[in-house]
């Protein structure tokens, strides 16, 4: 219940556009995020199966696709979500902002540990690739588009194709 109460906090915090507590029930991002905490548990107790099922399941309801064995810490906001790709070994820090289209992907050139690392207070802008084990660092922001292949320092902020630091 406490994921559910900060969950929502979140979000009313974080979307200007938000009416009321109860249209919070609505939101892509409120529903995929309840289907990952579900299909996380399952897939922490080796129940591979039912936790890629649920999580496909959560994929086909609200266009967001978080791999049950993501690392997802507290206060994350998917805003419109369609089109949002969460890897197997990414992990999210606390008080993440994505925006609809980001990947958290692989190169598909890794074993092990094979996507990103996201620090605390990030903001990650429309359609962003972030691929590969690489780290963005706390306060940082990628700007839309922007494809990102390497590290990112904390307060950065990396735009373009590959991605650079302003």
């Amino acid at each position: 219940m406490q994921f559910i109460k900060e969950l929502i906090k979140s979000i009313k915090e974080k979307d200007p556009a938000l009416s009321s507590t109860f249209e919070v029930l609505l939101y892509p991002c409120f529903k995929a995020m309840i289907y990952y905490k579900i299909a996380h548990y399952f897939y922490k107790k080796k129940h591979f199966f039912i936790a890629r099922y649920i999580s496909e399941k959560a994929k086909r309801k609200t266009g967001i696709e978080i791999h049950p064995g993501a690392t997802i810490g507290k206060g994350l906001f998917i805003d419109h979500g369609t089109g949002v790709v969460i890897g197997e070994t990414a992990i999210i820090g606390d008080n993440v902002l994505l925006y609809h289209g980001v990947t958290l992907g692989g190169t598909g050139k890794q074993k092990g540990k094979r996507h990103p690392t996201i620090g605390n207070n990030v903001m990650i802008g429309c359609g962003a690739k972030i691929l590969g084990n690489i780290t963005i660092g706390d306060n940082a922001k990628i700007g839309a588009n922007a494809v990102v292949l390497k590290d990112v320092p904390k307060n950065a902020t990396v735009v373009g194709v590959p991605g650079k630091i302003l």
